[in-house]
């Protein structure tokens, strides 16, 4: 059987550097919100900027917002609303409160420069974009975050990948699901809502995305199992799990974990915000693993049976559209995501539909103030975009 692997660098790392709190008085809450009027106020943008992105996006009009698609973003305020549907000129006040909510501090003048020429062609994209989903061009919306200034190499490497042999895996520890497709499941399901999730992980944590969801996946299986959620160690395979092909993906996690016989739980083995010597403590073990069960690539229907009948499943996604990188809410599609060269690890949790259309909610790693609280609503039943389903898999307990 053909074996897929999952490496995804930190986000913390690559994200801009993070720091104290300026402020708590009401001048910076001023300013914080100021940065959402980024969203779609743009009216010059350097050449510089908008050669280092994509330009797929070039706006197709130069109408102002509508109210009646605005008016349903949930994330936005009504004075956030006004903001949208009155551009004016950018101003670095803006740039300076984005940088204040999100705690950013450069080393120079020149780094700040390309910091701030990133960012203008992020909000350029976002109010581009925004435009569409008001006029019902399109189901999903963008929005500032901690991402927003990253340069384009390095969201590039938020997405890495490594990609071994099927030999660097013990076949005898793989299932297959062969679920029968008339098996009898509900239309929608949320296991954040049984207590089967964990928190969003914090975009400061040393935290890359194979970790987060093979934890995330067992946590899952695990509370299944005893009745009880609890947090399992992501550092404990990050500085252990280099015999396994240098860590890095989801199977060999698994595999770590089944040899090792057991991980640590999170707290006995917190976060340290970098790679360190392994310090495995078997007294502290909060989960095993016996195997690992794969879902036939590219089937969302045997990948929803799982989700129905399992709970949370470790999948591989194509996260390197700069759509994906902006998102903010609503059900995301993008026709220019890659079925099968995926480079990022998530956590589906559950699915859904919504007007009509299918959609599964996925669990990221990159922080709850990224996309909607640290989650995105990923389409479903649509060709298997972003290659959702190419590579799904969960731990046996």
């Amino acid at each position: 059987m053909k074996v897929f692997i999952v490496f995804c660098l930190t986000v913390g790392a690559l994200a801009a550097r993070s720091g104290r709190d300026r402020h708590q008085n009401a001048e910076v809450e001023q300013k914080a919100f100021r940065q959402q009027r980024l969203l779609l106020r743009v009216e010059e943008t350097s050449e510089s900027a908008e050669d280092a992105f994509d330009s797929d996006d070039k706006d197709r009009s130069n109408d102002s917002f509508g109210s009646s698609r605005l008016d349903g973003i949930p994330n936005f305020n009504e004075n956030e609303r006004d903001i949208l549907r009155e551009p004016n000129r950018l101003d670095h006040a803006d740039w300076e409160a984005y940088k204040g909510m999100h705690g950013k501090f450069y080393i120079n003048e020149s780094e700040d420069n390309e910091r701030f020429k990133a960012f203008l062609s992020a909000q350029q994209t976002i109010r581009q974009h925004n435009n569409a989903y008001a006029r019902g061009e399109t189901d999903f919306h963008l929005g500032l975050s901690h991402l927003s200034d990253l340069l384009p190499e390095e969201y590039r490497r938020l997405s890495d990948i490594f990609s071994p042999s099927d030999d660097s895996l013990t076949k005898d520890n793989q299932t297959t699901l062969l679920a029968p497709l008339n098996v009898n499941i509900p239309d929608h399901i949320d296991w954040r809502d049984y207590g089967y999730v964990t928190p969003v992980k914090s975009p400061g944590r040393y935290s890359v995305s194979w970790a987060t969801s093979a934890t995330g996946a067992l946590e899952g299986q695990t509370k299944r199992k005893t009745g009880h959620l609890v947090p399992l160690s992501e550092q404990n395979l990050v500085d252990c799990s280099g015999p396994y092909g240098k860590g890095g993906n989801v199977e060999k996690a698994y595999q770590y974990i089944k040899d090792n016989r057991g991980i640590d739980t999170e707290q006995s083995y917190p976060d340290e915000g970098r790679q360190s010597q392994c310090r495995f403590r078997r007294q502290f073990v909060g989960a095993t693993v016996s195997g690992y069960v794969k879902i036939p690539s590219g089937n969302e229907r045997q990948l929803q049976v799982a989700v129905a009948t399992v709970g949370p499943v470790s999948v591989k996604i194509d996260a390197g559209q700069r759509s994906f990188q902006l998102y903010r809410g609503g059900i995301y599609y993008d026709p220019k995501c890659n079925l099968y060269d995926t480079n990022h690890a998530v956590l589906v949790v559950g699915y859904g539909s919504e007007n009509g259309k299918d959609y599964w909610i996925v669990k990221n790693c990159w922080g709850d103030k990224w996309g909607d609280r640290g989650y995105i609503r990923m389409a479903r039943n649509r060709g298997n975009n972003c290659g959702i389903a190419s590579y799904a898999i969960y731990p046996l307990v």
